[in-house]
């Protein structure tokens, strides 16, 4: 049976008045927004924010009973249009679930509601001398709620994990109307299955999280940072084996960044590489330490025991937290590219991080045979195996050239034990690697689950896919 629909102007009025604390935007609110980072995630026309979970469950519950579907919305900073709305469609925002509940600081845990944005949490524990132990370049403006809907990874994964790793307990509005609720403040659930795990990674289409329980970590804030010039992501793996393996100092960042990539960046800012060989890739680095001079020497000494076994090819250290924060806008401002081109296809994908050689070389070699002037920027989360590669050529591509360059980038990552989407989900722009690459006997299980969750498909229809 088609789903019952209404226009925007109908949505708002008919949601007037339902709970205290839902607060509606139309279509006029929502015109002079920008939609983030895809142009179709206003298209919904109608914006629900609930302040409470309460709210929120009402919302739900009658847009169930009426067969209205949902898109759940964070930070808008999501790349995969896993946040596109349609007409007919009420948008469920987490803006006004934006309160820090509670830190506890002996515990090292702390309890958000979903619209907390992860550079405010970060801020707001600092107090305490502590951080989360998740971080994404996307700080200011990603929220917990869609951090967890993604199962976002960032710089510190290769230490501390994904998202998942970072979740204790959560709550989420199931597409009932009824709140499922598992606010647990303890690692150790050894409890039947951890069904919350169903809302990690689920990109809105199993509930809407409307509050978090995470793991905190001791803030390092006296730290020391380098860039280096390496030949391929071997050499960069045994800088990071030995800082790793040093018991002074902690790791907190290695971002690899492949010759093209480094070279474009640093001239369009205008950052001198001139200690930089000619072909080398660049790998940065940052160490913590009690102190800022014992992660320098820590630093400094690392780097004259590897300079010959690691064969590197150049290196500065940051010489003030200016310096510092001057080379890791090299890398964060990952976007540099589009207003040169436009559109360019953009891809996330993870594999060991051992065959990140093999897997670049063959990649070149694949995109080649589909267009000799085919070329990538390549970058990302080297400690972990998380490339972002991006096609230097204007998009949107044509169907059947972005099918050939899809199959280029993900044929046999799944066999190496990797995945076709690293941190940045499915949504609607990863259907076809989902269909063609997720194996069947996951995909059924994952339409399984959903139709039991969400019998009626309102929650997010269209994506991850459903």
């Amino acid at each position: 049976m088609p789903r019952q629909t209404f226009t925007p102007e109908q949505l708002t009025q008919l949601l007037s008045g339902l709970h205290p604390d839902l607060f509606l935007l139309g279509p006029s609110d929502l015109a002079g927004r920008h939609p983030g980072e895809h142009p179709d995630n206003f298209a919904g026309g109608v914006m629900a924010q609930p302040a409470s979970t309460q709210a929120a469950a009402a919302l739900v519950a009658w847009c169930a009973a009426h067969d209205v579907a949902l898109v759940p919305q964070g930070g808008l900073t999501g790349l995969v249009g896993g946040n596109v709305s349609h007409a007919g469609e009420v948008i469920l925002s987490s803006a006004r679930l934006n309160r820090i509940l509670a830190v506890h600081p002996d515990e090292m845990t702390v309890e958000v509601e979903a619209g907390v944005q992860l550079e405010t949490l970060q801020q707001a524990v600092a107090a305490h001398g502590l951080t989360t132990g998740i971080d994404l370049g996307s700080r200011g403006s990603a929220t917990i709620g869609g951090m967890v809907s993604t199962n976002a990874g960032g710089i510190l994964a290769f230490r501390n994990g994904v998202m998942r790793h970072q979740v204790l307990g959560l709550e989420a509005v199931l597409p009932s109307g009824a709140v499922f609720s598992d606010m647990t403040r303890v690692v150790k659930v050894s409890a039947g299955p951890d069904l919350k795990q169903v809302f990690i990674g689920g990109e809105g289409a199993f509930g809407f999280v409307t509050r978090v329980v995470l793991k905190l970590e001791l803030q390092r804030p006296a730290r020391a940072t380098a860039f280096l010039g390496v030949s391929d992501a071997a050499s960069a793996l045994s800088v990071i084996r030995h800082f790793r393996s040093l018991p002074s100092v902690t790791l907190e960042g290695a971002e690899m960044m492949w010759p093209r990539y480094i070279r474009d960046c640093s001239a369009l800012k205008g950052f001198d590489l001139s200690w930089l060989d000619e072909d080398a890739a660049a790998l940065l680095i940052e160490v913590s330490a009690e102190t800022v001079e014992r992660a320098t020497v820590a630093l400094e000494e690392g780097l004259e025991t590897l300079w010959e076994p690691a064969a590197l090819k150049g290196g500065v250290i940051a010489q003030s937290l200016d310096h510092a924060k001057k080379f890791w806008d090299i890398r964060e401002d990952s976007g540099f590219y589009y207003p040169a081109i436009p559109h360019a296809p953009s891809f996330d994908i993870s594999v060991p991080p051992t065959r990140l050689d093999a897997y670049v070389s063959g990649l070149d070699a694949r995109l080649k045979a589909i267009d000799p002037g085919y070329e990538a920027y390549v970058y990302g989360h080297v400690a972990d195996g998380n490339l972002h590669l991006t096609l230097i050529k204007p998009g949107p591509l044509p169907a059947d050239e972005l099918l050939a360059v899809e199959n280029a980038i993900y044929v046999g990552i799944g066999e190496a034990g990797g995945s076709f989407s690293a941190e940045h989900g499915v949504g609607t722009e990863k259907r076809h690697a989902y269909e063609t690459f997720a194996s069947p006997q996951k995909q059924a299980l994952a339409r399984t689950i959903k139709q039991a969750v969400d019998p009626k498909g309102i929650f997010n229809p269209g994506k991850v896919p459903f």
